[in-house]
């Protein structure tokens, strides 16, 4: 389920990114498309398990691929990074100014007679 105006499930984001290899994928494709088995490469694990993490970024709406041919190409989807991005930087803003009321408070210090 949506949880925000975009219509972007965070929930189902940031699951898949919680993921360090979803991670990596993640930030490959951030570079520009690859086909699954350049994905796959830089990882000791099998192709079939790469396709099961490329499932959870796609479900997530986080990667999308198209079939080519024989290859299958994926690539990042810019919006739904954005949407991850603008909810973090939100929370980040937050608790920056916090930080910053707390630094005031322990920087004063009071006058003493």
């Amino acid at each position: 389920m949506p949880n925000n105006q975009s219509g972007v499930d965070l929930d189902s984001v940031f699951h898949a990114l919680a993921d360090p290899t979803r991670r990596a994928i993640v930030a490959r494709l951030c570079e520009g498309p690859a086909s699954v088995s350049e994905l796959a490469k830089p990882f000791a694990m099998s192709l079939p398990a790469i396709v099961q993490h490329l499932q959870v970024l796609e479900s997530s709406g986080l990667v999308r691929s198209e079939k080519i041919g024989r290859v299958r190409s994926c690539s990042v989807v810019p919006g739904t990074v954005r949407e991850a991005e603008a909810w973090l930087g939100l929370r980040r803003t937050s608790a920056e100014r916090r930080l910053d009321r707390l630094e005031n408070f322990l920087n004063h210090k009071p006058e003493q007679e």
